[in-house]
């Protein structure tokens, strides 16, 4: 899978392969700097390669060379990690990095625009699980309804922001990786960030409220947008745990949807 591409990019491997379950990636040097070939399995692997060209290193990895279902871009080799950051005391600053990261991200670009999809398509799993499963599920849905029939602050967005996602590129600064093609409002990717289900905090009510205050002031999003924007997100990863018959993940974040419909009705009795 590899060979094709070392010979074309004269690469040297530099590692052992990266299996995921939408691509194949190897550690390699090319013209003497550390990259990452990255080969996409699939169509959406192959869109978020299109996105991260289209980026142009501006707030992600640069790439180097494309060529259908191959991306070669900058390889992280930076020691740091923001998971590890927010497991170990820094959960705060890894936050702020991350917002910071995204909103590089988010500004505006004058090249033509990627293949994209919009909010409504990338909810689609939300309405079925809801029908199927009821319960929380369904305020979930009716947050997303409602954000998606009032969408502000349209940017591309990344699309899976976690705390893997954005890397660091030593005196490059903190780059992101692997995005999705979706468009839409730009709160989408700071929810997903609270959301993240890698975190065992992420379901700790007093951590919940101080992430989304942070997130909120970071980023300068008004705070009940943001958690009707969690609670919306929460139900979709859920829908998307439910579809891998992944029960326990999806129960974890239907959790998260609590803590913030608790929020929202703290803050305003009348709910999301």
């Amino acid at each position: 899978m590899f060979e094709p591409y070392l010979t074309q990019w004269q690469l040297h491997p530099e590692g052992e392969p990266i299996i995921t379950l939408g691509s194949r990636l190897l550690p390699v040097r090319y013209q003497g700097l550390p990259a990452m070939l990255k080969i996409a399995l699939d169509d959406e692997e192959k869109f978020g390669n299109l996105l991260m060209t289209w980026w142009a290193g501006e707030g992600a990895a640069r790439v180097y060379a494309h060529d259908g279902a191959a991306l070669l871009l900058e390889r992280a080799e930076g020691r740091r990690s923001l998971l590890h950051m927010a497991m170990h005391g820094a959960d705060d600053p890894a936050s702020r990095i991350i917002c910071d990261a995204v909103a590089r991200l988010h500004a505006p670009r004058s090249a033509p625009l990627p293949p994209l999809v919009d909010m409504a398509h990338w909810f689609r799993s939300l309405a079925p699980a809801a029908r199927r499963h009821g319960g929380r599920l369904r305020q979930c849905l009716a947050s997303a309804e409602y954000l998606l029939a009032t969408p502000q602050e349209v940017v591309v967005l990344h699309g899976d922001v976690h705390h893997n996602n954005i890397l660091d590129f030593g005196p490059r600064g903190w780059l992101a990786i692997d995005p999705k093609r979706v468009t839409g409002e730009r709160t989408y990717d700071y929810a997903n960030l609270i959301c993240n289900p890698d975190l065992p905090s992420a379901t700790d009510p007093a951590r919940f409220n101080r992430q989304v205050a942070l997130v909120a002031a970071q980023a300068g999003l008004e705070p009940r947008r943001l958690l009707q924007w969690v609670l919306a997100f929460a139900g979709l990863s859920a829908a998307w745990f439910l579809e891998d018959d992944d029960a326990p993940a999806a129960d974890k974040q239907l959790q998260v949807a609590n803590l913030a419909l608790l929020a929202l009705e703290v803050g305003h009795p009348e709910g999301a």
